[in-house]
């Protein structure tokens, strides 16, 4: 993470939406650990956004925050901007028969919904994602058999340096869990293409994964979602129950007894206790099968 100058010392842009500084990050993530934003900035639109980067001196990191689903924000906050979509950003538009135009805030929920709403089948499996488009697009988020490599057509991003372009699928070079898309760079909009399909069956099929995700996952407590990617021929979550992980703790944190790919905040455990305890659990599966697991939560910021 990229070093940034004090609060006081940076010039802010003048901004139609809302900038605060020294803004709490926890409350705004799903494990409620970690420090503060240096700035928080909630964007009015994207022409808000854009000038607002285009404005703000190059050297200030810049970082987007959805739903804080699958983050750890280390305990010495998050220098520079952090940009968080709000509801100008969550709308979404059926385009034709089978397309939709969703902003870069909408859920995946909304998501989802909307197309079940236009008789749109193949977005069904953004239900069982907790975060929201932007998130989805740069993580080409998936679930289910499917990724958002499978439905996107093209999304509108803001670059750092303020220029707002339209990226093709090919351009992201998605590969699992990942994309080329430039650091700083803040997805606004995406368009995503499905197929005909009855609403009553989109129904059924988003109950269905709503329900396997409820007996599966540890949905009602503090958790970042899935850890560790799965490695090639393997499940991530078997990988660190056979290392004997399944409820290993440091301090409040904890590795999840009903899904062991989910670290758990019980109470009070700091950002530092739910790291270690992720790094941990990669060194005692590295241990025991020789697979180095990766990281899918994203963790951001300094230690405290």
């Amino acid at each position: 993470m990229i070093a940034a100058p004090a609060a006081t010392t940076i010039a802010m842009p003048a901004v139609r939406g809302r900038l605060t500084a020294d803004a709490p990050l926890a409350p705004l993530v799903w494990f409620k650990a970690g420090g503060n934003a240096q700035w928080l900035f909630e964007p009015a639109e994207a022409d808000d956004l854009a000038a607002f980067l285009r404005d703000l001196d190059p050297a200030v990191p810049v970082m987007g925050l959805g739903l804080g689903s699958n983050m750890i924000v280390r305990d010495g906050g998050v220098p520079g901007v952090v940009v968080r979509l709000g509801k100008a950003f969550a709308k979404v538009d059926r385009v034709d028969a089978t397309t939709l135009r969703c902003g870069g805030g909408a859920s995946g929920i909304l998501v989802s919904s909307s197309a079940r709403d236009a008789g749109i089948g193949g977005i069904e499996f953004l239900r069982s994602i907790p975060g929201t488009v932007g998130g989805f697009v740069r993580m080409n988020g998936g679930a289910y058999g499917r990724e958002v490599k499978d439905i996107l057509v093209e999304c509108e991003v803001v670059l750092r340096s303020g220029e707002r372009k339209t990226l093709a699928l090919a351009d992201l070079g998605y590969t699992y869990r990942h994309s080329d898309l430039p650091e700083g760079a803040i997805v606004v909009a995406a368009t995503f293409r499905g197929q005909p399909a009855d609403p009553d069956a989109i129904q059924r099929e988003m109950d269905r994964i709503a329900a396997e995700r409820e007996a599966s996952q540890p949905l009602r407590s503090k958790t970042g979602g899935s850890t560790f990617k799965n490695p090639p021929g393997h499940k991530a979550w078997a990988l660190v129950d056979a290392a004997g992980c399944r409820g290993l703790r440091r301090g409040d944190a904890q590795v999840s007894e009903k899904h062991c790919n989910f670290l758990l905040n019980l109470g009070e455990a700091t950002s530092a206790d739910i790291e270690g305890l992720g790094e941990e659990v990669r060194e005692k599966v590295k241990a025991h099968s020789g697979i180095v697991l990766e990281w899918e939560i994203q963790r951001v910021g300094t230690a405290g």
